[in-house]
């Protein structure tokens, strides 16, 4: 069985860590969300409890492109649902993985899951097969992952040593972490190492389950979470769209900036980033796409003056190394030169949620709807009071 069709070079890497690549070993792992595992604040319980209320019933704005102040998008739901415990299993399963290479697992007991956005391993958890991680990556930010060892180090890269220690019975990653020499050490070990498409969004989002349920030998199961995970996507979209603004004219311009404010790392995400996919689903307007911005590329001052971003949507701990928002206008003056500065408008998200597309991403959408559209709902809003800057 094939698990997909993407083939990468020995040196290839994933977009976003095409991104980070020269840099990642600058970053702490405090800033790069290494506190993944820690419990939920007090005020993040309450944005949780919050978040029970359907978007149906919030008081949304009247005009969300004029809003004045920041917002963090907090999900009510943190953990990880299976579709079901304890899967019957089809072992020894032999896939064709996105590389090419034909690989046969037979055993799953010691399984690592592994990538730059935390959702090959939440995949596994929504698979009934959680009690077999024996490991995790910095991103992997739920709580039942909390108290496993991590096996990266400088923030995102891989430490063959810390792998090897954990004796994983077989390994499901994709071409987002390095170096690729480790991942190339484990499969001289012997270590079954199945690679899965590298790039997420909200509509390949069960091409990634079937590509890891396949290689664990749970194809079934698979397809169960595959249909739960579309459907619950597709409820939340619609619900995210009777809450939008209808007329066109009136929704809100949004663009993702990725900063890392102590390595000096200032990207706007565009076409082809995920970060697209999920603008659509929030029924914003992508202004990089506007200007044809593709991929991940360095801020460019001029640009995102001229796209006029009404708000702008960051990880939360991209948005603290840069000392929040006044410290983000200070460093990148053109922001302040944009709407979305003007009215400091910024909505962060947990670095493990925001990109996490998987089992995660129906909350993920909800949590940033209710951000963009309903701030004052959330304890976790930063926003004004001022009337005239709420609705215009």
């Amino acid at each position: 069985m094939k698990v997909g069709s993407r083939r990468h070079g020995a040196g290839a890497v994933g977009p976003l860590m095409r991104v980070i690549g020269a840099t990642v070993v600058a970053l702490t792992l405090a800033l790069s969300g290494c506190s993944v595992g820690s419990k939920a604040t007090t005020s993040e319980q309450k944005a949780g409890e919050a978040n029970l209320q359907p978007l149906s019933s919030l008081d949304t704005l009247s005009n969300p492109r004029n809003h004045f102040g920041e917002s963090t998008a907090t999900t009510a739901q943190t953990s990880i649902t299976p579709i079901e415990n304890d899967p019957q299993q089809q072992l020894p399963a032999t896939v064709t993985d996105t590389q090419g290479a034909s690989v046969t697992v037979t055993d799953t007991s010691r399984i690592l899951a592994l990538d730059l956005y935390g959702s090959l391993a939440a995949t596994v958890f929504g698979l009934g097969l959680g009690d077999r991680v024996v490991g995790r990556d910095v991103s992997t930010g739920f709580p039942e992952a909390a108290d496993l060892p991590l096996v990266t180090q400088n923030g995102h890269e891989l430490n063959g040593e810390a792998i090897l220690d954990l004796a994983p019975t077989v390994i499901v990653t994709d071409t987002t972490l390095g170096p690729w020499d480790t991942l190339m050490q484990m499969k001289d070990a012997g270590i079954p190492v199945v690679f899965v498409d590298s790039e997420r969004n909200m509509g390949n989002v069960s091409e990634i389950v079937m590509q890891v349920a396949s290689a664990l030998g749970v194809p079934e199961t698979g397809h169960r979470l595959s249909d739960r995970l579309s459907a619950e996507i597709t409820a939340k979209t619609q619900e995210v769209a009777a809450i939008r603004p209808q007329n066109e004219a009136d929704r809100v311009r949004m663009v993702f900036l990725y900063v890392r404010g102590n390595a000096g790392i200032y990207y706007m995400f565009g076409e082809g980033s995920g970060v697209d996919s999920l603008i659509d689903a929030l029924g914003g307007v992508d202004v990089a796409r506007e200007v044809g911005w593709k991929g991940m590329k360095p801020i460019n001052a001029e640009a995102l003056v001229q796209m006029k971003p009404d708000l702008i949507l960051m990880m939360t701990k991209g948005l603290e190394s840069v000392g929040g928002v006044d410290g983000l206008l200070e460093r990148v003056p053109a922001v302040a030169n944009t709407p979305a500065g003007q009215n400091r408008r910024v909505v962060d998200m947990s670095d493990t949620e925001i990109m996490s597309y998987g089992p995660r991403t129906a909350d993920v959408l909800d949590a940033l709807a209710r951000a963009v559209y309903a701030p004052d709902a959330s304890p976790a809003a930063g926003a004004s009071d001022g009337p005239s800057r709420r609705d215009g």
